[in-house]
């Protein structure tokens, strides 16, 4: 337990290492097929950043790439979970614990800007070629949500992800029905002939 207002880094990184330690955090083999996704959706985006060459759709295939890689490696190494055990040491040190939801709240809500910005911002990229890279960015906002809600940590939620449909876990369904629809558009990228992705309607 923390006391004070005051919470060092030393304090508040003892506090974490108590409930959180950097491991395997999913060692079935759900989530080793999760993070093989993972580094196949960044591979295949990959690919389509490089064919893109001077195209500035390239930008948002290589923020893709970027993108899934880091989550690939949290998969396993879990990060959101060191992240909430951080927020619950901190609140309980300065004293706001049991007002936590309104926290919650706040944290999810800035999170939900950021993502309405940044979805602007891919919008104005693509601007024409959003048809074409439709797949991608609804695959983008699935996955998004899906790292959103669990960061936040949402009990709700948490026990929606924690049931089965079909024998799998909503877990592994929803985070890699995003992966899914990344890798099919990007391949379907990569089955255009060289050049006919980068020409503007009208």
């Amino acid at each position: 337990m923390l006391g004070g207002d005051g919470v060092t880094v030393f304090e508040l990184r003892s506090c974490v290492a108590e409930q959180w330690v950097p491991q395997i955090g999913d060692p079935e083999v759900t989530g080793w097929v999760t993070v093989v996704s993972y580094l196949l959706a960044a591979l295949l985006s990959a690919l389509v950043w490089r064919r893109l060459a001077d195209d500035p759709v390239r930008i948002f295939w290589g923020v893709l790439v970027v993108l899934l890689a880091l989550l690939a490696v949290n998969k396993q190494l879990d990060l959101q979970t060191a992240l909430t055990e951080a927020g619950r040491c901190l609140s309980q040190a300065q004293g706001w614990y049991d007002n936590r939801r309104a926290v919650q709240i706040g944290f999810i809500g800035s999170l939900l800007i950021v993502l309405v910005m940044a979805m602007g911002i891919i919008m104005a990229v693509l601007r024409d070629r959003l048809a074409q890279n439709a797949l991608a960015v609804i695959g983008l906002t699935v996955l998004l949500a899906f790292v959103m809600v669990r960061a936040a940590s949402i009990h709700r939620f948490d026990a929606l992800f924690g049931t089965d449909s079909f024998g799998v876990s909503n877990n592994f369904l929803f985070e890699n029905a995003g992966l899914v629809l990344i890798a099919i558009n990007a391949l379907m990228l990569l089955r255009r002939p060289q050049g006919q992705d980068q020409i503007r309607p009208g």
